[in-house]
């Protein structure tokens, strides 16, 4: 049976409802498939797709976000191929979709999320499942919210994602909008991912540098190297998969924020 979605670029794609052989171009929402029962019909998937690492081991690696091995891609004849914005390359994206059905997300905030996972689910015909997950990410984060504000957190962050050059997460970007729900302001004003320099970010006057774990692989060393530029912030190394991936991750950060919270009492 053919079925039309429009996906989240205005875009109108008809596929072979529901779809038996899907290629997933990003980490997040790959596992999200996997979570939502797609074992079967997930036939690609990127290298960066880890989660979870046994389906990674058994699939098809089709390229990075950024170089899909576009040929290949084509020998696997998917009926589905699902990616996003950001995290693909608008040239692969156009290609693909000249030859197959591209859904493509455009995500922003926790909101944003929320409406993916749904509207996945309806692509993929797993709508009580993807439900039932904005119902444990949506309870979840109600209370992050809650205890945020009952401990009155209110932080001044920047957050990094990059070195040589250091690059933070600015205004307009999924993690400035989780850094807000858990009590955060960032001190970043630019939008998207600009350059920062550390005499930069000692001017802002933050109280927090979180580290990010990916895409840059931060370290204790290099708590070291920015504490000596900036003596008065304190500095935490945080797992980058929990600020920003935004499929069904989110249920398992929903624990690491209560706990990142209690940091910061």
């Amino acid at each position: 049976m053919q079925k039309s979605f429009i996906d989240q670029m205005g875009k109108e794609i008809s596929i072979n409802f529901p779809p038996k052989r899907i290629i997933s171009v990003v980490p997040s929402q790959t596992e999200l498939l996997f979570d939502l029962g797609l074992d079967q019909e997930i036939i690609g998937l990127t290298k960066f797709c880890i989660h979870p690492i046994e389906k990674f081991a058994e699939r098809t690696k089709v390229g990075g976000t950024k170089k899909l091995n576009i040929d290949l891609i084509k020998d696997l004849k998917p009926d589905l191929i699902i990616g996003n914005k950001e995290e693909n390359t608008q040239s692969d994206i156009e290609e693909l979709a000249a030859d197959f059905p591209v859904w493509m997300s455009d995500i922003f905030t926790l909101d944003d999320a929320m409406k993916t996972i749904g509207q996945i689910g309806e692509l993929v015909d797993r709508e009580p499942e993807a439900s039932y997950l904005n119902h444990l990410i949506s309870a979840g984060f109600n209370d992050l919210k809650t205890l945020a504000l009952q401990q009155h957190i209110d932080k001044k962050v920047a957050y990094l994602i990059w070195r040589k050059p250091y690059m933070a997460a600015g205004k307009n970007t999924f993690i400035n909008d989780i850094l807000l729900v858990n009590g955060m302001t960032n001190v970043v004003r630019q939008e998207r991912y600009p350059s920062v320099t550390l005499a930069e970010l000692k001017t802002l006057n933050c109280e927090l540098i979180l580290l990010s774990s990916e895409p840059y692989p931060f370290g204790e060393k290099h708590i070291e190297e920015i504490q000596a530029a900036i003596p008065e912030a304190k500095i935490i190394l945080v797992d980058g998969e929990m600020f920003s991936w935004y499929g069904s991750r989110l249920v398992k950060a929903v624990q690491y924020f209560f706990e990142f919270q209690k940091e910061l009492y």
